[in-house]
């Protein structure tokens, strides 16, 4: 039996159903899943009963996995396999974060317009993550489909973003909320990194935004001149138009475009319920300014 496609809105994100990706899948099914990737960018495949094992084989069907940014802290404890970001809210013995904690700061930042890794110089190509427990009230996830916001800008806004090329850290996120806490392996480690601001799909072939809160500058641009075009660009690209909030239920397993979409978690009562979420991510084929062509050398 084929998998079921169904549509959340006529070009972004799906709901993906007659599959279990907890076990190997047939060439057609994965065949038929990236070709719904590739359309609508955000897939929902509910009630997916993974261990860590099977989650990571499922995510290696699209390519290299990511090692964990808090590798990078000799002393952290990780909860997970280092291949797996922990984007709950629980400690390596699964007790809820004290508000001061330091990972809970850090993991504070995911409440801001982003997209995975963009501050790494190989960026992401994919996130996986999988609910295994949930709050009963808040911590969607919404999503926003930069090919679409693209398509909207106006003629005179493309021509003076094409070839711009911005520095993307997540010290420069995470400096936006106040969290300073970096040692000197995560300074060393997260020196900004250039991207380019607007990229084409090598498999879809339609040209997006790459924008995030981990942009700290544009090359090239006054720091002023720089930050309102990003303020402008985000505010146009997260209109409720283009964006799809995700209300999760226990086993959903979510996959998004890291190329051409920005997400952000919403609030909940952190303090209160466990929220136990593991995403694996996939790094993508070569940076961006190399993808577009652009020999740009790092700073």
């Amino acid at each position: 039996m084929a998998i079921t496609v169904q549509p959340i809105t006529a070009t972004f994100g799906a709901e993906i159903g007659d599959v279990v990706l907890g076990k190997p899948l047939a060439a057609a099914d994965l065949a038929d899943i990236r070709a719904a990737f590739t359309k609508y960018a955000v897939l929902v495949f509910p009630e997916q009963q993974f261990d860590d094992d099977s989650q990571l084989d499922f995510a290696r069907n699209f390519g290299p996995l990511e090692t964990t940014v808090f590798k990078a802290r000799k002393e952290h404890k990780l909860r997970l396999h280092e291949n797996m970001a922990d984007v709950g809210n629980l400690d390596a013995e699964n007790r809820i974060l004290a508000a001061d904690n330091r990972q809970r700061l850090y993991n504070l930042g995911n409440r801001l317009w982003h997209t995975d890794s963009s501050f790494k110089r190989l960026p992401a190509y994919c996130s996986m993550l999988h609910a295994r427990s949930i709050p009963p009230l808040g911590g969607q996830t919404e999503f926003a489909d930069m090919r679409a916001a693209y398509d909207a800008l106006p003629e005179a806004t493309k021509r003076r973003i094409d070839g711009l090329v911005a520095e993307h850290s997540i010290m420069h996120s995470r400096a936006k909320l106040g969290f300073g806490d970096f040692d000197e392996n995560e300074r060393e480690a997260f020196r900004p990194v250039p991207q380019v601001m607007v990229r084409r799909l090598q498999d879809s072939g339609r040209m997006s935004l790459y924008i995030a809160s981990h942009i700290g500058a544009i090359r090239g641009m006054e720091d002023a001149e720089a930050k309102a075009l990003v303020e402008e660009l985000t505010a146009h690209a997260t209109q409720r138009q283009f964006v799809y909030s995700h209300r999760w239920r226990a086993n959903d397993l979510v996959i998004w475009d890291d190329r051409c979409t920005m997400h952000r978690g919403m609030e909940f009562d952190d303090q209160r319920y466990a929220r136990d979420m593991r995403r694996a991510t996939v790094s993508d084929v070569a940076p961006t300014c190399e993808q577009m062509g652009l020999a740009v050398a790092a700073e």
